[in-house]
């Protein structure tokens, strides 16, 4: 009977865990989508790169929603077997509400499970990757996002090609639109050619250059003497690249790196990650104890107060590691005060539910009454 209740109850949370954290990931998701379409749309990132980089940062997500939606299924399923009597039954049949916190915890115990192997080793890992991509993705020019048929820029500053060749990668029928700076002023340049190509050079220290073949370039403002017309079979335009940085942010290293590191960064980002496991216990006991509600109150009674009290713990741990990153908090004290304050709030909430407060009370009338009858 112990393992077909475990079972059941695992089923219970486990699976509204899952529903919850779709649901919150495709609001995230949505969110950031919309963004990184606006970077799409302005040329500064291709629509491919959009979804490779909205998968590497799922596991960053996961690994805050995760907590969260543990709590919240967890009030959601228990409140339900309260309200449907299921809960009185359960303890008519001999389950205390000791062992209830013995499985509630070894349901904590696989949901930490997985918020651990997200924390320590999936999100590094895939943040890492991802500012991999991010810097190949800054190394591409403006003429990688051109669109065929389509003016690209604004103003002076406008490019367009009419078609792409995919064997050779040329760019056919290109047309430049700059300005450029001189003495003078800014001076308007167009240029038209058949066709242009991108090349990188690596004897330069990997320099790009754009290649423009049987063209003509045109450069100054119509109608003044200062105007040239310049036509070519060749014409090179050396492009700007951006220097590759070293990928050594916190939130990318490994977790066995930031434990050998002594950099302060290093330490708050450790202590964060394990602090994101180490949550789910303590809100796993919460959410016990301010699960049961009265089948007349309604299952959401007890759900705002809650909710309140978990927004307040993951508030005070963002502005813990705030302070941690500021110095204003010792990196010996770090974020384990503020599991310590829940961990108690946690003790006392789950002596109420367990009617340790009552019992007590119960005993003292009756201690009372014989010492009485004794003297």
């Amino acid at each position: 009977m112990t393992l077909r209740l475990f079972r059941y109850l695992a089923k219970e949370v486990l699976v509204s865990t899952a529903g919850v954290t779709l649901i919150l990931l495709l609001v995230i998701l949505s969110g950031r989508f919309s963004s990184y379409l606006g970077r799409v749309a302005e040329g500064k990132m291709t629509f491919e790169f959009l979804f490779v980089i909205l998968g590497y940062h799922i596991p960053s997500f996961v690994q805050m929603i995760l907590p969260l939606a543990f709590f919240l299924s967890l009030l959601l399923a228990f409140g339900r077997l309260y309200i449907e009597n299921e809960m009185s039954v359960l303890f008519s049949s001999g389950v205390s509400k000791l062992k209830l916190a013995a499985y509630t915890l070894g349901i904590a115990g696989l949901i930490s499970f997985a918020s651990g192997t997200i924390n320590f080793w999936l999100a590094p890992f895939s943040e890492y990757r991802a500012a991999e991509a991010s810097q190949a993705q800054d190394q591409l020019s403006a003429f990688d996002f051109l669109i065929p048929g389509r003016f690209e820029g604004s103003g002076q500053r406008t490019t367009y090609i009419d078609s792409f060749t995919p064997e050779e990668g040329w760019m056919n029928q290109i047309f430049l639109s700059d300005v450029i700076r001189k003495k003078e002023g800014n001076v308007p340049t167009q240029m038209f050619a058949d066709y242009a190509e991108q090349i990188r050079i690596s004897s330069e220290g990997n320099q790009n250059y754009l290649v423009f073949k049987n063209g003509t370039r045109y450069e100054g403002k119509p109608g003044t003497t200062e105007y040239s017309i310049t036509q070519f079979d060749t014409y090179a335009v050396r492009m700007e690249t951006q220097e590759s940085r070293a990928i050594d942010d916190p939130y990318t290293k490994s977790t066995l790196s930031l434990i050998e590191s002594d950099d302060l960064m290093d330490k708050v980002e450790l202590q964060w990650r394990i602090s994101l496991v180490v949550i789910i216990p303590i809100l796993a006991i919460i959410g016990l104890s301010l699960s049961q509600v009265n089948p007349r109150q309604g299952r959401f009674f007890k759900m705002l107060p809650a909710i309140l009290l978990m927004i307040l713990y993951i508030a005070l741990l963002i502005w813990g590691r705030t302070g941690l990153e500021k110095g204003k908090i010792p990196i010996e004290l770090g974020l384990w005060w503020i599991h310590g304050l829940f961990t108690l709030v946690g003790a006392v909430l789950f002596a109420q539910y367990n009617q340790v407060f009552a019992r007590r009370k119960a005993k003292l009338p009756l201690t009372d009454a014989n010492e009485q009858y004794t003297s």
